[in-house]
């Protein structure tokens, strides 16, 4: 089995990515996050994983003041909120040794199966600690997306203090897989995965395949698929879509 990192824009599939290796003798965290409403057969994150990277984000994009940010700058993320980050193209990431060290410890518990939609951009600061590690790229259509980011935001009390709109997801998706696309995909084992792939048994055969893994096939549950796009998005995104589509193999509808 080789060891794994997911990644992805939230609410695109990576849960369930995670959910059918779960079973499969991976280390995935000490404390996983528990199941909600909106991922009730879980999130497969873990607080130490999710907190390392929120500290890279937190260290390279705008925070929010502590008092006035109750009212002012909203759009700015807290702890926790930094899977909505817009991190820049240009980003050169701060390290510390103290999240260096961090990093050491978690990776040395193999094999391991790592989630985090944060990976999507913190993924060059993990690569020097990372051995026999392949990269899984889940993703849906930007509309979907992005409407499920809404929803979540507008169900999920972390989430709350976060002012969110459609302008503001929709570059969030962007800006993830344009890193993707971009910069990480230029070194490593890739597999490129659309979220309808992973209902089918040829989409598990192929996790199943690169990962070296067994995974769980009754896992993905069709009736979990609630989101839909209800928008159409221009051309920059839809390019960025049909990229993603092509390196999956998929027909985009």
């Amino acid at each position: 089995m080789r060891n794994v990192l997911i990644l992805g824009s939230g609410r695109s599939g990576t849960s369930m990515v995670a959910g059918t290796l779960a079973s499969a003798g991976y280390f995935m965290g000490d404390r996983l996050y528990p199941p909600r409403h909106s991922n009730p057969k879980g999130f497969f994150e873990d607080p130490e994983i999710n907190g390392i990277n929120e500290k890279l984000i937190s260290l390279v994009t705008p925070n929010r003041p502590p008092i006035i940010g109750k009212y002012f700058f909203r759009t700015r993320s807290v702890y926790g909120q930094r899977w909505l980050s817009r991190v820049p193209l240009s980003v050169r990431w701060k390290v510390t040794r103290e999240i260096e060290e961090r990093i050491r410890r978690v990776v040395s518990r193999e094999p391991y199966c790592f989630k985090d939609p944060r990976f999507s951009y913190t993924l060059p600061v993990w690569r020097p600690f990372l051995r026999d590690c392949c990269y899984i790229c889940v993703f849906r259509d930007p509309a979907t997306t992005v409407n499920s980011i809404i929803k979540e935001c507008s169900e999920v009390e972390y989430l709350f203090s976060l002012k969110i709109n459609r302008k503001i997801a929709l570059k969030v998706w962007e800006l993830m897989y344009t890193h993707i696309l971009e910069y990480h995909v230029k070194e490593g084992d890739w597999l490129f995965i659309h979220y309808d792939q992973v209902l089918t048994k040829e989409g598990l055969d192929k996790i199943e395949d690169f990962t070296g893994a067994q995974v769980d096939r009754s896992f993905p549950e069709k009736s979990l698929k609630r989101s839909k796009g209800d928008f159409e998005v221009d051309s920059k995104l839809w390019d960025i879509y049909c990229r993603l589509c092509e390196l999956a193999g998929y027909v985009p509808h």
